[in-house]
């Protein structure tokens, strides 16, 4: 006697989502902005165009208004359109004390976006790595998503150095601590290249100048490791990114990156 088979129910296909996944690295810019940018449409006209459905981000249509995007690494189309995609740039800025390395500070203090608009460099840019505020040095500000990301991931480990000058002068043996790794947070700093630079007399406390060359970048990561060897530090500047150095700029100096120094960034090796 045949048994009978009870029909399967009709596979449903999930539907599409209307969040695309977008290669941002600081989330991207509003849509309508990058929509009203390009000349499409006003700011609030371009709302509409995203509730309407007319507007696809990586091939998926958004219908979320917060939705972000990558200006230059995702494809964004108005009504089949694609927007025109902007020159990526690569900026090199000697960043000064007393600024911020984000693009909006909720404590209303000056950022390196500042820098760039007063330079009258339009467009949406957004900072490789962070120097204190009250530090400074070098750093990069890009509007391309995939440069930033290779040389922020941590596998790259990009080398970026510093001269930090110290109260007091450390011994050789303060410096192998620093060498070899300090703990922060309860996870030991990787080695680090340490040399003294410089010692500085004739003050009640004698200081020194030292060169710090770190392949991580942890929050504060040189004056915590200084403050752990007992020598807090008075002022840290960023000297070398890579093999970028600041010599010949200002604080407020900025500049394009040459070819030959982008190619360099992005030959750095995967650590294994």
């Amino acid at each position: 006697m045949e048994s009978k088979r009870r029909p399967q129910a009709a596979k449903t296909p999930k539907a599409e989502t209307s969040q695309p996944k977008t290669s941002s690295t600081d989330n991207g810019v509003r849509l309508q902005k990058l929509i009203s940018e390009a000349g499409v449409a006003s700011r609030r006209a371009a709302e509409q165009l995203i509730l309407d459905g007319r507007v696809m981000v990586n091939g998926r249509t958004v219908r979320e208004l917060g939705t972000r995007a990558d200006p230059v690494t995702d494809e964004v189309k108005v009504d089949g359109r694609r927007l025109p995609k902007p020159e990526r740039r690569h900026i090199l800025l000697y960043q000064p004390r007393g600024y911020v390395s984000t693009r909006i500070d909720p404590q209303k203090r000056p950022t390196v976006i500042d820098l760039l608009e007063r330079a009258k460099i339009r467009g949406y840019f957004y900072p490789v790595g962070r120097l204190d505020y009250d530090s400074d040095g070098l750093i990069i500000l890009t509007n391309d998503g995939t440069f930033a990301e290779r040389l922020m991931h941590p596998r790259y480990q990009l080398e970026r150095a510093y001269e930090a000058r110290v109260r007091g002068v450390p011994d050789e043996k303060s410096l192998d601590r620093l060498r070899k790794g300090i703990p922060l947070d309860g996870e030991r700093t990787q080695p680090a290249a340490v040399a003294l630079l410089h010692v500085f007399e004739g003050k009640a406390t004698p200081q020194a100048l030292v060169e710090v060359v770190l392949k991580e970048g942890r929050n504060r990561q040189v004056r915590r490791m200084f403050e752990a060897i007992g020598h807090p530090v008075l002022r840290l500047t960023g000297v070398r990114i890579g093999q970028i150095r600041i010599a010949g700029l200002k604080p407020g100096d900025l500049r394009e990156l040459t070819p030959r120094e982008i190619a360099s960034l992005m030959k750095t090796k995967a650590a294994r």
